[in-house]
């Protein structure tokens, strides 16, 4: 770093401040805390309800058809321990992609974390780095700041010394030395970057859907829950009756049973468990996930925007060789006839590369110029005598140092993008355009050197601008790596329907090369565009950007239009990115992704970082969301499908004033073997099929059918059969419990049924699943222990013959609901549609 005179802080000063609370702590988190965690997953409003059906239960003396309550708290504390593991080593990954800040104290650079910045700090400003507290300006080195984050304008502003900066703005280039006046709480904007990294709950299609099917039954529990039972003290000779011979209890069981069976709880427990695991199962391959809701975006990703530096090459750049051009003997001078010969001498190849290097040896050199100075000072070139220095700004795509030659004259030297430079100067420079496109098409990285002979401005440093008589002195080519797992990832989101565009700052011709030598669209070309012609309107802007597959030279708020353009067809944007110059399209993105080795401010704002910024790990990113998403519907119905036979079970015991036909433990016995860990095992399965919209309209039509023929088939069981087999079941507790075991029997048929149309298709392990727990729920009637707990009856007999008949009727009712269910839905969307358009017309 540059020698400064000032000393900074020594140690003792240091440590008061800390002690003090004037250090720049703030608090921060990549995931919930303990606490959050705790009462997340134990106070809902479902498992409140479930508690207080426990309580009932426990009240009436029969503890074992409260059980269901024990697996609630089991599954709880299941949520909690898998949140718990999530949340460290989140914690710990995040740690990797924490970035240190260079700060001068007792005279040396020491680098601290940012909550060890403390009031008084010499801090250091560099390129590419957040700024992480308020702080006056002391000494600077053509710092400029991208204020966006905090004014929402764009444009860069170079400050002087003396003046105030804020946290939370960006240094785009150059650098500066501050002295921290303001940190933790008390700083301008301390908190941008932890709302950015905070966990958040996000709202998505999938908790969208689930949140409505919870609304739903929140307003249905309980009013059913008093129905219930007033209908069942009615089945046992009403209240005082109830209250005198203790069938109250009973009654209570009864309703218990109705309720329980309504409420989707392992829904939501699935839902959070899977985002934890996919989180976990990301961190083993080294890509942090800031938001675990966000895991849900991946699945439905479509458009991924790469940035080409540091996503398809590896960031690694070599100088190749310097081209000199002609145009100082076609344009001599700055329009001066004697000016010819004078650029023989200055402008030789020897002269050109000193000032190549100093043009390269900023501050804070970017990858080009720490390639240029590295190749170069093999050669033994060394830094020389530099009056004014512009530091390179990705929004001027240029940059210029000016050199005294004699008493009278200064030399300036300007370095940057050949098409943003030769469009400033005077004259017709097609023939160079034409040698900058034939070197970019090979893949190179191409620079301009141009030189004016002229005094330099006064405000030159403040405010630059190119001089139009500049000539144009030499190319620059410089090579980059392109990643060796770049073109095999490519070819993944090609197979995956994911439309992959490369938008970068550099020459559109340079990028397309790469992207063909990639196969970024496969056989076919990729289409490339320079964004300077790219319309500012942002619906022309989408329709343009359907037939690009590489975009070149884009500035950073045209990389934040781009997303929104794809927003406009309805799009799920993923943007990945390295530099400061991303950050805001990474913002703007439904997924932002970092890379490892981003600036500070680009990982604050994105949702995934990949630690070790290996682009190969982003197909393991989209196909995580994309299993999370597939089986969470898939589960989805499963859970659905026992809401709506309850319910309806439970409306036709209402309105027909009969027993209900099942008790709380044989849910839980059919549910645990047909749903719950069935569920649980589907939802970790492999599964890559991208999300299209309509969670809750998928679910319901799936559930629907299941759920309507398993609650008839229960209800005609509960209505006939006492009828045909001679039952008193008002009288005899013992053929209510023969009814109420057939009635698990049939619930327990429907839901392999269900169960097997879930995990389709059946001919791999999903088979050998449904075959297992089928094979399970038989077997636990053999087993004395299990059947007597579960108050399970293997039938005989007459019982025998007629379960077997209830059975066949039910299986009749299944295939009906689902031949006819498909049929219904077309009528009702054709008969909203007819009306949409009666209504149109």
């Amino acid at each position: 770093m540059p020698t400064v005179d000032e000393s900074g802080l020594s140690g003792q000063e240091v440590a008061q401040r800390i002690e003090s609370g004037q250090s720049n702590k703030v608090k921060t988190s990549t995931s919930r805390s303990i606490t959050d965690i705790v009462r997340a997953n134990v106070f809902t409003l479902f498992n409140g309800i479930i508690v207080a059906a426990m309580v009932l239960v426990l009240i009436t003396g029969s503890w074992r058809d409260a059980v269901f309550g024990f697996v609630i708290i089991i599954n709880t504390g299941i949520g909690i321990i898998t949140e718990l593991k999530a949340k460290r080593t989140l914690d710990k990954l995040s740690i990797l992609v924490a970035s240190d800040f260079l700060v001068h104290r007792d005279g040396r650079d020491v680098a601290v974390p940012h909550d060890e910045i403390v009031l008084g700090d010499l801090l250091w400003i560099r390129s590419g780095e957040q700024v992480p507290a308020d702080g006056h300006i002391v000494r600077t080195w053509g710092l400029e700041l991208d204020e966006s984050m905090l004014t929402g304008e764009s444009r860069t502003v170079r400050h002087k010394e003396g003046e105030q900066i804020y946290s939370g703005a960006t240094a785009v280039s150059g650098m500066a030395l501050i002295k921290v006046n303001a940190v933790g709480e008390h700083s301008y904007a301390a908190t941008l970057t932890a709302q950015a990294k905070v966990y958040t709950k996000t709202v998505s299609d999938l908790n969208k859907g689930i949140n409505t099917i919870l609304k739903f039954m929140t307003f249905l529990v309980v009013p059913l829950c008093v129905l219930l039972i007033i209908s069942q003290i009615g089945t046992v000779g009403g209240w005082q009756a109830a209250l005198a011979t203790g069938e109250w209890r009973q009654a209570v069981v009864s309703a218990v049973a109705g309720v329980v069976g309504m409420i989707p709880e392992g829904l939501v427990l699935l839902t959070s468990l899977n985002f934890a695991l996919a989180a976990i199962r990301l961190a083993r391959k080294n890509t942090l996930v800031q938001e675990l809701e966000s895991v849900e975006t991946l699945a439905r990703v479509d458009c991924l925007n790469l940035d080409k530096t540091g996503t398809i090459t590896d960031g690694g750049i070599a100088f190749s060789k310097l081209v000199m051009l002609d145009s100082a003997e076609q344009h001599p001078g700055s329009g001066r006839a004697d000016a010819g010969h004078a650029a023989n001498s200055i402008w030789d190849e020897h002269t050109v590369l000193q000032a190549l290097y100093d043009l390269s040896n900023e501050e804070n050199p970017n990858g080009t110029g720490q390639a240029i100075l590295a190749g170069l000072g093999e050669r033994g070139y060394q830094a020389g005598a530099v009056a004014v220095r512009v530091p390179f700004s990705s929004a001027r795509k240029w940059s210029a140092i000016a050199k005294s030659l004699d008493s009278a004259h200064d030399l300036i030297w300007t370095m940057g993008a050949p098409e943003v430079i030769l469009s400033a100067l005077d004259g017709d420079y097609t023939d160079i355009l034409t040698q900058v496109n034939a070197y970019a098409d090979d893949g190179n990285r191409v620079l301009l050197i141009a030189c004016s002979r002229s005094n330099v401005p006064d405000n030159f440093a403040d405010d630059p601008q190119l001089d139009p008589s500049s000539i144009p002195v030499a190319l620059v080519l410089c090579a980059e790596r392109v990643r060796s797992d770049a073109e095999a990832t490519l070819a993944w989101f090609r197979e995956q329907g994911v439309r992959c565009r490369i938008i970068s700052g550099d020459n559109p011709v340079t990028v397309g090369a790469i992207a063909r030598n990639v196969r970024l669209t496969g056989d076919r070309a990729p289409v490339a565009m320079d964004a300077r012609d790219l319309p500012t309107d942002i619906d022309e802007l989408a329709r343009v950007l359907e037939n690009v597959d590489v975009l070149g030279r884009v500035l950073p708020n045209q990389k934040k239009a781009i997303v929104q353009a794809l927003h406009t067809g309805n799009h799920v944007v993923a943007m990945t990115g390295d530099g400061v110059n991303d950050a805001l399209a990474i913002k703007e993105a439904d997924l932002g992704i970092a890379m490892g080795n981003a600036a500070p401010a680009t990982k604050a704002v994105a949702q995934v970082v990949l630690v070790d910024s290996k682009f190969s790990h982003l197909p393991d990113v989209v196909a995580r969301g994309r299993q999370v998403m597939a089986n969470m519907e898939r589960v989805a119905g499963l859970f659905l499908v026992k809401t709506v036979y309850s319910a309806l079970i439970s409306l036709g015991v209402v309105l027909t004033a009969i027993p209900y036909p099942y008790l709380p433990r044989h849910i839980t016995y059919v549910g645990a073997l047909t749903i719950g860990v069935p569920a649980f095992v589907l939802a970790l399965a492999p599964n890559t099929r991208r999300y299209i919209p309509g969670f809750l309209k998928r679910v319901v039509h799936f559930a629907l059918p299941g759920g309507i023929a398993t609650g008839l088939s229960v209800l005609c069981a509960a209505w006939f059969l006492p009828g045909i087999m001679g039952w008193n079941i008002a009288a005899s507790d013992a053929d209510l419990a023969a009814l109420r075991a057939t009635s698990a029997i049939i619930l327990f048929l429907m839901g392999v049924f269900v169960l097997a149309r879930v995990a389709q298709p059946l001919n791999s392990w999903r088979g050998g699943l449904v075959a297992f727990f089928a094979a399970a729920g038989v077997i636990g009637m053999f087993i004395p222990f299990v059947a007597n707990f579960f108050a399970l009856q293997l039938p005989t007999g007459r019982t025998l013959i007629a379960t077997l008949i209830a059975l066949a009727g039910a299986a009749v009712i299944f295939f009906i609901c689902l031949f006819v269910a498909p049929h219904v839905a077309r009528l009702a969307e054709g008969f909203s549609r007819r009306r949409h358009n009666d209504m149109k017309s």
